[in-house]
């Protein structure tokens, strides 16, 4: 890698030198080959992919985020309350926060299970594993498309290494075709090489910078929702020891 890197560097400058092909991007566009025109035809794509992912995302943790803090307080006090019934509204209310679609489970489950006035110990576990189906789901809501900007941020580097590949196997054909070992025989393979190389890191990084922030985040509201699911819980108990016989 070290040595591609060098190579690049050296082929850059002999081509500031020489004047050999311009950069307008259109004139460079035109010169180069299919295959290096189709790699970066491809990368492009896996962009503008990449791009779609970040912005739903980033709306879609955003809403989560706001929402979540106007639903933790309000059901909180409903919950206090005893007010089970206009706790699973408020819930129903805040349909993008990753808590209330976990709360309200546990909340439907302990309810179904509540018919008599005791409250039992396998209707606290019913509402547990409840809130554990529902904290997975979230979660794989929450991780949708995250696992495609791990994929562009690993494949594009190489996707443009290929087309580095081509652009200097073409500077080779160049010199063989033209008998000339002169700057004009290779220009437009280096070009290419240069090019593909450039787009590969453009889309490679952006892609992985927010895979990790994505990923962050994910882990985030996972602790969110198991401390959420815990605090549900521990009412439940409360609730159960509250209208035990003394």
């Amino acid at each position: 890698m070290k040595t591609l890197l060098q190579m690049q560097v050296w082929a850059f400058l002999l081509l500031q030198e020489s004047g050999a092909i311009g950069w307008d991007p259109r004139s460079l566009w035109m010169q180069m080959g299919f295959m290096a025109k189709a790699v970066v035809v491809g990368l492009f794509i896996m962009s503008a992919w990449s791009i779609g992912v970040m912005i739903d995302r980033l709306l879609a943790y955003n809403g989560a985020r706001k929402q979540s803090r106007a639903f933790a307080p309000a059901v909180a006090g409903a919950l206090r309350e005893g007010k089970l019934d206009e706790a699973i509204k408020i819930a129903d209310r805040y349909k993008k926060s990753h808590l209330a679609k976990v709360v309200v489970a546990g909340l439907q489950e302990f309810r179904a299970h509540q018919i008599s006035t005791e409250i039992s110990g396998e209707t606290i576990e019913a509402s547990k594993r409840a809130l554990e189906r529902a904290e997975a789901i979230v979660h794989a809501e929450l991780k949708r498309g995250v696992s495609s900007l791990a994929t562009t941020g690993s494949s594009a580097p190489f996707v443009g290494l290929f087309g580095t590949v081509v652009g200097i196997i073409n500077a080779f054909r160049g010199i063989s075709t033209e008998k000339s070992t002169g700057l004009g025989a290779v220009a437009g393979g280096i070009a290419e090489a240069l090019v593909t190389t450039a787009v590969g890191l453009f889309v490679a990084i952006p892609a992985v910078w927010m895979f990790n922030y994505f990923t962050n985040k994910v882990e985030s509201f996972d602790v969110e929702m198991g401390n959420s699911s815990s605090e549900l819980i521990d009412y439940f108990i409360k609730q159960s020891q509250a209208k035990q016989p003394k």
